[in-house]
């Protein structure tokens, strides 16, 4: 019973985040790992408006580099808009299996307007292309919309450039709830407090944020809205209330509260009405979350002896056990495909990223790190978000499902922690 005091510790307690101040609080990204087999595509530099096109074309570059699952193909002195006669054949002999061209011109009312066009190069044929309305700050987001346009076309995957990340940073004693493009740019700050906040969850429409906050000094969970800034508490009972969890259609969250004793799992509406308690145990349940169809809920109890995995319907009744492998697996992450289940697994005294595959129960560790904590999908069930520790300081890693793609995200001079993926922008 040594392990869930520790567990318990980790998700009701202050986080240990180190000084960093507001202006550090942007994330960088590194790429640690690539795929095996990499699309060579070339991105050719855009037409029309000179800083604008720029920042698009770079945008797009960076957001396939790094995915890790493409190869640019150098594109010096190449300066074309989505009319442009295109030379397949030089393309092909330069090694490009896809080529991107476009523009961005101001419209007649002032908007900038970013156009481009996507080639297979091998077969010398047009795959589409779009045109995408938007202003100069705004650029970037025109530029994620086409590498999600581009990643879709050539990989058959949605892409995820155009998402969002939800994180906490701490600068100054002050504990800020950050939201940020999914390259970490663009980093705007939706809650500072001088009390943690720690548990942050995306709504499925992406319009809302569940968190816990201790400025009430214990842990209460509210519900933000991200446009408005509005917020209103979901559950702020007797003890602990933490850990809240969506469910698919945005309508509920699973909770976890000690109102009645030890940590159990409850479902509360969205506006906080409505509680029912789901499970009923002499253990420690905590950390919900539902599965993709919004049947079940995953959670993490230590009622068998040690923490373990647990599956049980949205409504309540028997909970069956899903991990076996090993003394302590936690945090319970589903694919949103339903394909697949993440969470962190003790192994040799590391707590590390590991991803069971549902139909199989074939369980693949993805991560060589030491204090893993805290996993996220992205939406397309392609990357893993994790918190973890590099010299001593936090950092959030992503990975990709199969292990083989890593990207590393950092705060210059701080800790950075509790990353929560966001759903598609639609």
């Amino acid at each position: 019973m040594n392990a869930m005091p520790r567990l318990s510790r980790r998700i009701f307690l202050a986080l240990a985040l180190c000084t960093a101040s507001l202006a550090q609080a942007q994330l960088s990204i590194e790429i640690t790992g690539a795929g095996a087999n990499r699309i060579p595509v070339a991105i050719a530099d855009f037409q029309g408006e000179n800083v604008a096109a720029r920042v698009v074309a770079a945008t797009v570059r960076s957001d396939l580099e790094r995915s890790g699952l493409f190869r640019l193909i150098d594109t010096t002195g190449a300066a074309l808009d989505e009319n442009s006669p295109i030379n397949h054949a030089d393309w092909k002999s330069r090694g490009a299996d896809a080529l991107a061209a476009g523009s961005v011109r101001r419209s007649p009312d002032g908007r900038l307007e970013a156009r481009f066009r996507l080639y297979d190069a091998q077969q010398a044929v047009s795959l589409g292309g779009a045109a995408y309305v938007t202003g100069n700050e705004q650029l970037r987001a025109a530029g994620h919309r086409i590498a999600d346009y581009i990643y879709e076309k050539l990989t058959g995957e949605r892409g995820v450039f155009s998402t969002r990340i939800a994180y906490v940073v701490k600068s100054r004693n002050q504990y800020l709830l950050q939201i940020a493009d999914a390259d970490g740019q663009g980093a705007a700050t939706a809650l500072t407090s001088t009390e943690p906040i720690i548990s942050p969850v995306w709504s499925p429409d992406g319009s809302k944020l569940a968190y816990v906050s201790f400025e009430k000094k214990k842990p209460v969970i509210y519900v933000h809205s991200i446009a408005s800034g509005q917020r209103h508490i979901v559950a702020n009972f007797k003890g602990s209330n933490s850990a809240p969890a969506w469910s698919p259609d945005g309508r509920r969250l699973a909770i976890v509260l000690s109102k009645d004793g030890n940590s159990q799992i409850y479902s509360v509406s969205a506006d906080g009405s409505g509680l029912q308690r789901i499970t009923q145990s002499a253990g420690i349940d905590t950390e919900p979350r539902f599965s993709a169809d919004g049947g079940s809920i995953y959670f993490t109890s230590d009622r068998g002896g040690s923490p373990q995995i647990y599956q049980v319907g949205a409504s309540g009744g028997e909970a069956r056990r899903v991990t076996f492998e090993g003394s302590y697996n936690v945090s319970p992450r589903p694919s949103p495909d339903g394909k697949s289940l993440a969470y962190i697994s003790r192994r040799d005294g590391r707590f590390q990223l590991a991803a069971m595959d549902l139909a199989s129960r074939q369980v693949q560790v993805l991560t060589d790190s030491h204090k893993d904590e805290s996993p996220s999908f992205a939406p397309n069930s392609r990357m893993i978000l994790i918190a973890t520790e590099v010299g001593g300081r936090g950092v959030l890693s992503a990975v990709s499902s199969d292990g083989r793609i890593k990207q590393r995200l950092t705060v210059a001079g701080g800790d950075v922690r509790e990353p929560a993926w966001g759903p598609f922008v639609k």
